[in-house]
């Protein structure tokens, strides 16, 4: 283990010192061909680790296994393999170098917490195209000393080889999933193990694949809960800019009971939403999204984590909620934890700035640049909120997706599950869907709550 810290902390160091110059250049020419060479198309590392315990991408995961039919669910392609070992709230000082500071602080609150540790398998894939995108930009794309994204064209990430955590956040961000529809519920649970279910369906469009975007969007949402009866009626709108250093997110909110449309500014940072008990805020919806203006963002490096990963058997349909439920936490043996490569990325709140969390670290699978995890400070530095959010190829897309995610309240024992769909009609989640720009408009958004 000491040559890996010192590799991390190696890392960390370069990341710091790339961070302070103004702005940085693209990469060059020669790193860009590394790509699909010996860094995968979308700039992790091709090879296996020296142990073996990681094995090397081999192009991922891209047909479903015979049988699959979507309205029966994703069939777990994994379904036989065993854990090869569980961390448990007596062991997990053995493994504390590959956790979460929430991973371990929820052995320390939850005695019959639990991490079972299976093979790990790296299933991520997307199109070639988008493959193909990645790599010819590369060298073009940059952000400016203000933290602008330059010279970006989609689909797929702008940061294969990052320099600083910046740029490994726009990745997260601009990681290429089309467009989807998808129908879900959340799931507020209190410490008792209670809970009640929100509905709510959302479409997500990324401006490739809308008909006649914008300059410089990023994508179009438009999102409508289905219960309560309370939420009934209460529909937003959202236009996502690529840099939000020279325009901001434009947001619109419809209410049944007021009948009209209005800008909604506050959908943003950390604005809590309806329908969460304050569990989750607009700025953690997949991890993290929108401005990054509030932090200083430090790329600490890349490491070897236990992180929720091919989560298959946690979303069968066949389960129900009151099954998957335990106090604190979904049951331990619902969910899958592989050993993969992350980069480590930590945002402090900038002098001036207000935000619920003083300090974020967000964990990204280095595959497919989506946050597997993440931790929540408050303003005294206290540990307050963990993250999980598990890691599922849907092979037949393809693309890798985050469903459900958990916000694990480490002061009091609430828990917050969303996106979760196994009560719901499958297919749940649509992708590859397109739209038309005159369908996100506020016009039609009044029009879609005039409906209800």
């Amino acid at each position: 283990m000491k040559v890996l810290r010192n590799a991390f902390t190696a890392i960390g160091t370069i990341a710091i010192l790339s961070a302070s110059h103004a702005a940085l250049a693209a990469i060059s020419a020669e790193e860009a061909d590394r790509l699909g060479k010996d860094l995968t198309p979308m700039g992790a590392e091709k090879a296996g680790n020296k142990d073996g315990t990681i094995p090397a991408w081999d192009g991922g995961l891209t047909k479903p296994p015979a049988g699959f039919k979507p309205e029966n669910g994703y069939i777990d392609p994994f379904a036989a393999e065993k854990p090869l070992f569980t961390i448990t709230a007596q062991n997990y000082e053995q493994y504390k170098d590959k956790l979460t500071a929430g991973m371990i602080e929820m052995f320390k609150k939850y005695p019959n917490f639990r991490m079972p540790i299976y093979p790990t398998h790296r299933t991520f894939a997307n199109p070639k195209e988008v493959y193909a995108h990645v790599k010819e930009q590369a060298t073009k794309v940059t952000v400016d000393k203000a933290g602008g994204l330059q010279d970006y064209s989609a689909p797929g990430i702008g940061f294969p080889i990052p320099k600083t955590g910046v740029e490994v956040m726009y990745n997260h961000l601009l990681r290429w999933y089309g467009g989807f529809h998808f129908c879900t519920n959340w799931l507020p649970v209190r410490p008792n193990g209670d809970y009640y279910k929100v509905g709510y369906c959302e479409d997500q469009i990324q401006a490739s694949n809308m008909d006649d975007p914008a300059p410089g969007q990023m994508y179009y949402y438009f999102g409508y809960y289905s219960a309560p009866t309370t939420l009934v009626g209460t529909m937003y709108l959202v236009h996502e800019p690529f840099d939000y250093t020279k325009s901001e997110r434009a947001a619109w909110i419809y209410n049944s009971g007021q009948r009209r449309v209005r800008r909604a500014p506050n959908v943003a940072f950390d604005n809590v939403d309806d329908g969460t008990e304050g569990m989750r805020i607009t700025d953690d919806w997949f991890g993290f999204n929108g401005s990054m203006e509030r932090y200083e963002w430090q790329l600490v490096g890349k490491k070897e984590m236990y992180i929720p990963y091919n989560a298959y058997k946690l979303i069968d349909p066949k389960l129900k909620y009151a099954d998957m439920l335990d106090k604190g936490f979904i049951k331990p043996d619902l969910i899958r934890y592989e050993l993969h490569r992350v980069w480590v990325v930590e945002a402090n709140l900038k002098k001036g700035m207000s935000h619920n969390y003083a300090k974020r670290t967000f964990y990204l699978d280095e595959d497919s640049w989506l946050i597997a995890a993440a931790d929540a400070y408050d303003s005294r530095g206290t540990l307050w909120r963990s993250y999980s959010l598990p890691l599922t190829q849907l092979y037949d897309v393809p693309v890798m997706h985050q469903r459900p995610y958990m916000v694990h309240d480490l002061t009091n024992g609430n828990l917050f599950v969303g996106q979760i769909d196994n009560e719901i009609k499958q297919p749940s989640i649509t992708f590859n869907v397109k739209g038309k720009v005159d369908d996100f408009k506020s016009d039609a958004l009044r029009r879609r709550g005039m409906q209800q």
